[in-house]
């Protein structure tokens, strides 16, 4: 590294026209800039800058090895002004994790947006009811429901929705009369606990078994919506044009399902992560509202 320090130098040395003028510049004193010019010949074992009190003149070893110094500090000045457009302008690849249940509808419409706002963005969605390794995985920014296994991560609280236990009209009356299937996410397992809030705000407690088990919420909510079956439906799929589930309780609520951002950014947070960041509280607060 101090070769590559000297070298820097030693640029500035020559296109200043002075030892003093590169320490103005520099904001250095004129001995350690002559000490590190000292070190930086007596390494290559050749003299780069003939000097009097006046004036200084390249030799011609010294004329050779200025050109290459020149291109290591303009390289050097192209990658920080080209790191600086990063806290500037929004650009570049963002990986991005979420359940399938909120990307269709909540991650996937809020990007959209980001995108048009920022063009130089280039996302890559990833839809994955499995809790994707941020590390392993290069997952920029995971969007989650409820508790997380990776505790490493930063974790943002950024809004929060209630299931609905639902399933059409003529499933709810099934439902009702004793006879009808409960279909399940895989992360519900097949003994299925719920806990309802009543009007008054009493706790009454649902169970059944589900006999129908997938590993996907699509899967579940084609199902769901088909009339096979009963099951756990966001309340913001319910508004959507091609729904026809109704509540099995509709005077009763399940409890709120928290949603947070998980991050590995242990200070600030890039501009692109917290552009679509952003976007993605805004979309999830207003389809709440």
């Amino acid at each position: 590294m101090n070769k590559l320090r000297h070298m820097s130098l030693f640029a500035h040395i020559v296109e200043s026209g002075s030892i003093t003028a590169a320490a103005n510049s520099l904001e250095l004193s004129k001995s350690v800039l002559s000490q590190h010019l000292k070190a930086l010949e007596q390494d290559l074992g050749v003299t780069l800058l003939k000097r009097t009190t006046r004036r200084q003149s390249l030799t011609s070893a010294g004329k050779t090895f200025y050109e290459q110094c020149k291109v290591l500090n303009q390289t050097a000045l192209h990658a920080w002004h080209e790191a600086q457009q990063f806290s500037q302008v929004a650009k570049g690849k963002v990986r991005i994790t979420a359940p399938n249940a909120l990307m269709s509808t909540l991650i996937a419409p809020a990007l959209a947006k980001v995108c048009i706002a920022h063009p130089q963005l280039e996302p890559e969605l990833i839809a994955d009811d499995r809790q994707l390794d941020l590390l392993e995985d290069n997952i920029d920014l995971a969007i989650r429901v409820g508790n997380s296994k990776d505790c490493d991560a930063k974790q943002r609280l950024i809004g929060e929705f209630k299931d609905v236990l639902c399933g059409t009209a003529e499933a709810v009356k099934n439902y009702h009369l004793g006879h009808q299937r409960y279909i399940a996410n895989l992360w519900q397992g097949t003994d299925i606990q719920h806990t309802l809030i009543n009007e008054k705000g009493e706790s009454e407690h649902f169970t059944a078994i589900a006999n129908c088990v997938v590993n996907s919420f699509d899967t579940s909510f084609a199902l769901i919506n088909s009339g096979a079956g009963i099951g756990l439906v966001p309340e913001f799929k319910l508004a959507e044009p091609n729904c026809n589930l109704h509540p099995v309780f509709p005077d009763h609520q399940l409890t709120s399902n928290p949603v947070f951002a998980l991050y590995t950014f242990s200070k600030q947070v890039p501009l692109s992560i917290g552009v679509c960041l952003q976007g993605i509280e805004a979309q999830l607060a207003k389809t709440m509202a």
